[in-house]
């Protein structure tokens, strides 16, 4: 397989990544920063169970030992609760970096706690426009010379993590809903 020829999947993962970003700083916002990152880094374990168990991969004990490590560490993260002063410390480094780029103190406090506030609304200009239309060229380019790669899956598994995979992403997304109230 020609170079050329994959560069289209490697934009595909390019692109799921910087969703599951956006999903990373929800959580850094919602949950805390302390909290919010070491839980999103946890998309390991999900790409260690993928190569394993679908795409038949050799993982060493080392491996999975320490994934599992670090799933409890993830698991005492997500359990653990903040103290008052992190809190504070939070609003404190909020206030300053108010003061520092000149940004309304209201608005940066609404926005910590996840309120939306009232502003100008938001319009894109030409620039905008035209790099989503390039990006979208640029996709539809590579797609048009890509091709499937062979690769030897077990169907079981990987129709058994897409169940997992979607009914968290249904569970953490009415999770969000109810702290957001985002459609």
């Amino acid at each position: 397989m020609r170079g050329r020829e994959v560069l289209f999947w490697l934009f595909v993962a390019g692109f799921v990544w910087v969703i599951g970003d956006l999903f990373q700083q929800y959580a850094a916002k919602y949950v805390g920063i302390s909290r919010g990152i070491p839980l999103s880094n946890t998309n390991q374990l999900w790409g260690l169970v993928w190569g394993i168990a679908v795409f038949g991969e050799h993982g060493g004990a080392r491996v999975i030992t320490g994934s599992l490590l670090m799933a409890a560490g993830a698991g005492a993260i997500a359990l653990a609760s903040a103290p008052a002063r992190e809190h504070r410390r939070w609003q404190e480094a909020g206030a300053r970096e108010s003061a520092r780029y000149g940004v309304d103190p209201a608005y940066v406090a609404a926005r910590m706690v996840g309120e939306e506030t009232a502003g100008p609304p938001v319009r894109r200009g030409l620039v905008d426009w035209l790099i989503v239309i390039g990006a979208t060229a640029v996709f539809i380019g590579f797609a048009t010379v890509a091709r499937v790669p062979a690769l030897a899956i077990n169907g079981i598994w990987a129709g058994a993590l897409v169940v997992a995979l979607v009914a968290f992403l249904v569970v953490g997304g009415v999770a969000l809903w109810r702290a957001t109230r985002l459609v």
